[in-house]
């Protein structure tokens, strides 16, 4: 067996592996009934997802030009992904469509607690 097919059949397993988690990540997103439930399948398997498809088109491809681009779009959601779901997470928190109840640890409720209590002390203008 030579390199190039080598190195077809791992780009190939690549794509197929990306395919599956960015399919198991929009099956989440359906089938989660929370706002971050959902915010974790959109993130987790996607980015993985999308670094698997980019890894496995650099892989079949083999141009510097493409590789270098892959490269980086991979960094560019692997970086903007969860920092996006991170702020629309908070976001839900703040506006009250997160169900509180089923938090196991709430420690956003006393940064924002802190947060509020200067406001609150502060005179009018």
């Amino acid at each position: 067996m030579s390199w190039t097919t080598a190195l077809d059949v791992a780009g190939a397993v690549a794509l197929l592996l990306g395919a599956f988690l960015c399919l198991a990540g929009a099956i989440g997103l359906v089938r989660f009934r929370d706002t971050l439930s959902r915010l974790h399948a959109a993130t987790k398997p996607q980015t993985l997802g999308l670094i698997l498809v980019l890894t496995g088109l650099a892989l079949t491809l083999r141009t510097w030009a493409a590789v270098t681009t892959l490269v980086l779009l991979a960094a560019t959601q692997f970086f903007t992904g969860p920092v996006s779901a991170h702020l629309v997470g908070r976001a839900a928190y703040r506006t009250g469509t997160v169900d509180k109840e089923s938090l196991i640890l709430d420690e956003l409720s006393e940064a924002l607690e802190q947060a509020e209590a200067p406001e609150r002390g502060s005179p009018p203008e």
